[in-house]
């Protein structure tokens, strides 16, 4: 099953396998709606932070908890797509009352709609792929339990993969306005990791290099995303105050 797509560098068409979980996770979380970012080096320094983060988690999971714990990763997908699906509009919503000041927000709205789809389809990919963590023995009995075991490593593959696209894009949010996706990633990335400091849940890695653990991502997401909005700022005069309308990199499909 494949498909034909261009890709963004004007090279030509190329081929892509809707079979192979990331290609799929690139045509659903990154469609051509979603603009290119503005700053290149800003995406790398979110891959590297990705690629960190992904490294250190599946160690804590595998070598900390004694195996990887499959249990544990489920339910924190379910608790991560719960935050999302919550916060996201919440937050999206309290920068729209802001924006009405300065403009009419009609014009925001094809593009809103485009990524609450896509927040939609990734919380609910997420809730599907938790559950079969949680429950795949239970529901492949027999000779389910081969067929049912590949679609499992198809979705966590695919939910890895949609993470990665989101991790830049969150969820086409740019279209919107170009200063969203950095403050999502910040208020969502702290929401999902002081439960786990108030309550101290340090995952069994002690007191310092638990709270290094958790606190690593919120602070390091924070970080790229104030660099990514002064950027904006500096080179494009975009500000996240600034009504979309105010600058021609913000909401090019309306």
């Amino acid at each position: 099953m494949a498909g034909a797509w261009r890709n963004r560098t004007g090279d030509g068409p190329r081929r892509r396998n809707y079979l192979k979980a990331h290609h799929a996770a690139w045509a659903v979380f990154h469609p051509d709606w979603i603009p290119e970012p503005l700053d290149p080096s800003v995406e790398w320094l979110k891959r590297v932070r990705v690629a960190a983060g992904t490294v250190a988690a599946a160690g804590v999971y595998t070598f900390v908890e004694g195996g990887f714990a499959f249990e544990e990763m489920a339910q924190n997908l379910l608790i991560a797509s719960a935050v999302l699906l919550f916060i996201t509009p919440l937050t999206v919503g309290v920068m729209l009352w802001r924006w009405r000041r300065d403009g009419s927000l009609r014009p925001l709205r094809p593009a809103l709609l485009r990524a609450l789809g896509l927040l939609l389809t990734f919380v609910a990919s997420v809730v599907v792929t938790a559950l079969l963590l949680q429950n795949g023995t239970a529901l492949g009995g027999g000779l389910l339990i081969i067929p049912l075991g590949f679609v499992t490593l198809w979705l966590v593959w695919f939910v890895g993969a949609g993470a990665l696209r989101i991790t830049g894009n969150f969820f086409g949010t740019a279209a919107v306005h170009r200063c969203l996706p950095p403050l999502l990633a910040i208020v969502t990335t702290w929401l999902m990791a002081l439960p786990d400091l108030f309550t101290g849940d340090l995952h069994g890695l002690g007191l310092r290099l638990g709270i290094v653990f958790i606190l690593g991502a919120p602070v390091t997401v924070t970080a790229i995303a104030l660099f990514e909005m002064a950027r904006l700022k500096r080179d494009h005069g975009i500000r996240l105050t600034d009504h979309p309308s105010r600058s021609r990199y913000n909401n090019p499909y309306t």
